[in-house]
C-alpha cells in the first residue's frame, strides 16, 4: 500500500548535502524541518556565516534548527515535535545519540560517500584517492549507534578515473547520493520494506579528517603517492611542496618516468609542460602552482617568473 505522506526531517550542513535536501522535497514527501549545524565564522572578515543547507533551506521556507547538540532534552523534545516519520542525515556534521536515532519512526537514514564499509568516517572521498582505489560510490544506510555501521538500503558506484580530484569526486558522488536518496524514498512512499544488507566485517577502512599538516608534499616518497596527493587534497587543503627554494601550493601535477639517482626534491627538467621534480621514486610532474599571495597558473607562467629554473634543469 502507497504511502499517502511521509514526514521527514533533513539534518546536513555543506554544500554535498544540497542535492539530497532538493531530493526530499522533490520526492513528494514533506520536509517538516531542517536541522544544520550552527552558524560559524568565516571568510577574511570572520563573519557568522551560515551553512550552503540553510540557505537553500530558508529559500524553500523550511523550518531551520540549529542545537549545538542534541544532549539536552529539550532538543531532543522539540525534534519528537515535528513528529517524523524519517530523518535523513546527510553530512550533518555531529553524531546522534540513540535517544536520537529512536525517534523518528522509521529510523534515520544517512547519505554517505563510501563503498561501505571502506571508508567510513569523516573524510572518504579524499582517503579513497589517496588509498588508489578504482571505485567509489554511496551507500543510503539504515543508521545505529556506530560509527558508519548500519544496514546499506542502497548503493551506487562510480569509477574513481586517473584525474580524479577530492572535488570532481565530490561533486559526482554529491549528486549520486541524491539519486540514491530519491529511490529510497520512492520505494517506501510506494508502500515497499526496503531489504537492509548488513555490512561486512572484513574490509573495513577509517577516513579521519583532513589535517591541513598532511598536504606537504614529501619528495622522498614515490611520485605516484604524491600524485594522489595533489589531486586528493584539490579544493582543500591544496597540497604544497618547497621547490628550488620557493615554497608552493600545487593544484595538479602527475607521476613521471624519473633519472636514477636523483636527489628527491631536485629539478629534473623545466619546460612549458611542466616541471619535473625527483622523488624517491619516478618524478613529479608540476602543471599547476600558485606562489605565496599569487594566483593558480601554469608552469610555462611559472617559469616565465624563474626562468633560472630552465638552466638549472638543463
Amino acid at each position: 500500500m502507497a504511502v499517502t505522506s511521509l514526514r521527514v526531517v533533513f539534518a546536513g550542513t555543506p554544500e554535498f548535502a544540497v542535492p539530497c535536501l532538493e531530493a526530499c522535497r522533490a520526492s513528494g514527501a514533506e520536509v517538516v524541518a531542517v536541522y544544520t549545524q550552527p552558524d560559524r565564522p568565516a571568510g577574511r572578515g570572520r563573519k557568522l556565516a551560515a551553512s550552503p543547507v540553510k540557505e537553500a533551506a530558508l529559500a524553500a521556507g523550511i523550518a531551520v534548527e540549529q542545537p549545538e547538540s542534541f544532549k539536552a532534552e529539550a532538543d531532543r523534545g522539540r525534534l519528537a515535535a515535528y513528529a517524523p516519520d524519517l530523518m535523513v542525515v546527510v553530512a550533518y556534521g555531529l553524531i546522534l545519540p540513540r535517544k536520537v536515532l529512536a525517534i523518528p519512526r522509521l529510523g534515520c537514514w544517512n547519505v554517505h560517500a563510501s563503498l561501505l564499509p571502506r571508508w567510513r568516517g569523516a573524510a572518504p572521498i579524499q582517503r579513497a584517492i589517496l588509498a588508489g582505489d578504482h571505485e567509489s560510490g554511496v551507500d543510503l544506510m539504515q543508521m545505529e549507534a556506530g560509527l558508519d555501521t548500519g544496514p546499506v538500503l542502497v548503493e551506487r558506484r562510480t569509477p574513481i578515473t586517473a584525474n580524479e580530484t577530492g572535488g570532481s569526486l565530490h561533486d559526482r558522488l554529491s549528486q549520486l547520493g541524491a539519486d540514491a536518496l530519491a529511490e529510497g524514498l520512492r520505494r517506501v512512499m510506494a508502500g515497499e520494506t526496503l531489504v537492509a544488507r548488513t555490512q561486512a566485517d572484513e574490509g573495513v577502512a577509517y577516513a579521519h579528517k583532513l589535517d591541513k599538516a598532511e598536504a606537504r608534499l614529501d619528495f622522498s616518497q614515490p611520485a605516484i603517492m604524491l600524485e594522489r596527493m595533489v589531486r586528493a587534497f584539490d579544493p582543500w587543503p591544496v597540497a604544497e611542496g618547497d621547490i628550488a627554494g620557493e615554497r608552493l601550493r600545487v593544484w595538479a601535477a602527475r607521476a613521471v618516468a624519473g633519472r636514477p639517482g636523483a636527489l628527491p626534491g631536485s629539478v629534473l627538467a623545466a619546460t612549458r609542460d611542466g616541471i619535473d621534480i625527483a622523488c624517491g621514486e619516478g618524478a613529479l610532474r608540476l602543471t599547476a602552482v600558485q606562489r605565496a599571495g599569487g594566483r593558480r597558473i601554469g608552469a610555462a607562467d611559472y617559469l616565465n617568473a624563474r626562468p633560472e629554473l630552465k638552466q638549472a634543469a638543463s
